[in-house]
C-alpha cells in the first residue's frame, strides 16, 4: 500500500526534484568548460572541484547553528536564490567574453556553501514534516528521484552541450533553483526552529555540537566515518574520469553523459526496493550487505579502455555501484535522522555534509597530484583498492540498537 505523506511533502519533494534535475543536466559542465574552453590540466580540473568543496565546507561549519535557530523554509528559499545568482553569472560572463578559471572557482564556492545550508535546512524540515515511521519511505522517494534525474539529466545535458555548448546547461541549472524556491514557497503550515536566548551569541561550543552528537553515538560515528570516506574516495575520481574519458579517450559529450546516465536506473530500482528489503530482512542486515557491495564494484574502473569497450565497462561498473547505493542510502539517511535530536538536526547535517565535502576536496587534490605523477587510470585504480577497506567502519549489530529519545518535536516548532 502506498504511503501518503501529504501535500506539503509533495511541494518539498517537487522542489528537490526540479533542482536535482537541473544539477544533473549540468553534470560535467564545469569540468568540460575547464578542459575544452579554458584548456585546463588534470590537476587544475581537480583543483576546481576541490577548492569549491573545501572553502564551502569550511564556511558551512558555522552555518549549522545559524540554520538551526531559524525557520527552515526562508533559509531554503534564500539558498536557492543565491545558487541561482551564482550559476547565472557563468553564462553571462561567457557571452561577454570575460569567463575565467577564477570565476568558476568563486561560483563553485558560493553554490557549494548554499547547497550545504539548503540540505541542512531541508533535512531538519523533513524530520518536522514526516512522522518517524514514514521517514524511510520519504527518503526512498528522494533517493529514487535523485537517480531518475541522474539517468535522464546527463544524456540530455550531453545533447544540449553538443548542440548549444556547456553554458546552456549551466543556465538550465540556474533556473532550476528559481523553480525550487517557488516550490518551497508553496508549502503551507508550521515551520521549525530551535529556540535561542536572544542575548546569547554564537560560540565555539555551538560549532562543535554537531561533532559531539555524531561521535557520541556508536552507530552515527560508524556511519559518519564510512560515508565520508566512501564519498571522498569516489568523488576523488570524478574529475579524473572526466579527463580520462573526454581528454585522453576523446569520448563525445553525449557518450560521456550516457556513461553516467544509464547506470542511474539501477539507483532508482534500488531506492524502490530499499524499504521492502528492510521490512523482510531487517535494517542492519541490508545496510551491511549493500555497504560491503558498494565498496567492491568501483575497482572495476581499473579496466576502462578507449572506445566502446571502455564505455560499456563504465556503464556496468557504475550500474552495479549505484544500485547498491540506491538501496543503502535511504536506510542510512533514515537512521541518521532518527538518531538526531530534533533541536540539533540542522547543525548535525551541516557538520556531516561539510566534513564530507572537506575530505572530498582534500582527496581530489591528492588524487589530482597522483594522476599527474602517474596517470588518471592509475589514480582511479588506487581509489578502488582503498574502498575495499571502508565497510570495516560500518556499525556492528551489537551497537545497532534503538536510538536514544530525542527532544519532542513541539519544543522546536514555530507557527
Amino acid at each position: 500500500m502506498r504511503v501518503r505523506l501529504g501535500r506539503n511533502f509533495g511541494w518539498l519533494w517537487s522542489a528537490y526534484a526540479v533542482s536535482t534535475y537541473g544539477t544533473w543536466i549540468a553534470f560535467g559542465a564545469f569540468p568540460l568548460i575547464a578542459v575544452r574552453v579554458l584548456d585546463s590540466s588534470a590537476f587544475a580540473v581537480s583543483l576546481l572541484e576541490a577548492a569549491g568543496l573545501a572553502v564551502a565546507a569550511i564556511v558551512a561549519f558555522s552555518l549549522g547553528p545559524w540554520v538551526e535557530h531559524r525557520a527552515k523554509r526562508p533559509v531554503m528559499i534564500a539558498m536557492d536564490l543565491i545558487r541561482f545568482a551564482a550559476m547565472a553569472s557563468v553564462p553571462i560572463a561567457y557571452v561577454l567574453g570575460s569567463l575565467s578559471y577564477g570565476q568558476l572557482l568563486v561560483v563553485s564556492v558560493i553554490s557549494g556553501t548554499a547547497s550545504i545550508a539548503f540540505a541542512a535546512a531541508s533535512g531538519a524540515y523533513l524530520k518536522f514534516l514526516v512522522r518517524g515511521e514514514h521517514l524511510l519511505v520519504a527518503n526512498g522517494r528522494f533517493e529514487g528521484t535523485n537517480w531518475v534525474a541522474t539517468a535522464a539529466g546527463p544524456p540530455l545535458g550531453g545533447a544540449l552541450i553538443g548542440l548549444l555548448g556547456p553554458v546552456v546547461t549551466i543556465m538550465a541549472d540556474a533556473f532550476s533553483y528559481l523553480l525550487s524556491a517557488l516550490g518551497v514557497l508553496r508549502i503551507r503550515g508550521g515551520d521549525v526552529a530551535a529556540p535561542r536566548d536572544r542575548v546569547t551569541r554564537l560560540s565555539g561550543a555551538d560549532l562543535l555540537d554537531g561533532w559531539r552528537f555524531i561521535l557520541r553515538d556508536p552507530v552515527l560515528k560508524g556511519l559518519f566515518l564510512n560515508s565520508v570516506l566512501v564519498g571522498g574516495l569516489i568523488m576523488a575520481t570524478a574529475p579524473l574520469l572526466a579527463v580520462l574519458l573526454l581528454g585522453q579517450y576523446h569520448l563525445p559529450a553525449w557518450q560521456y553523459g550516457l556513461a553516467f546516465g544509464i547506470p542511474a536506473v539501477g539507483g532508482f530500482v534500488g531506492a524502490r526496493l530499499s524499504a521492502r528489503l528492510v521490512t523482510r530482512y531487517g535494517r542492519h542486515r541490508i545496510m551491511t550487505i549493500f555497504g560491503w557491495l558498494r565498496s567492491f564494484f568501483p575497482l572495476g574502473l581499473a579496466f576502462v579502455q578507449p572506445g566502446i569497450p571502455g564505455l560499456v565497462t563504465v556503464i556496468v561498473v557504475e550500474g552495479l555501484l549505484i544500485t547498491c547505493m540506491g538501496i543503502f542510502n535511504p536506510i542510512y539517511a533514515t537512521e541518521r535522522l532518527q538518531r538526531t535530536p530534533a533541536d540539533h538536526t540542522a547543525r548535525i547535517l551541516s557538520t556531516w555534509s561539510a566534513a564530507g565535502k572537506l575530505l572530498q576536496a582534500a582527496l581530489m587534490v591528492v588524487w589530482g597530484i597522483l594522476a599527474t605523477l602517474t596517470s588518471p587510470l592509475a589514480a582511479i585504480t588506487t581509489s578502488g583498492v582503498l574502498l575495499l577497506a571502508t565497510p570495516l567502519l560500518l556499525p556492528g549489530s551489537t551497537h545497532f540498537r534503538a536510538p536514544e529519545p530525542v527532544a519532542a518535536a513541539q519544543d522546536v516548532r514555530v507557527a
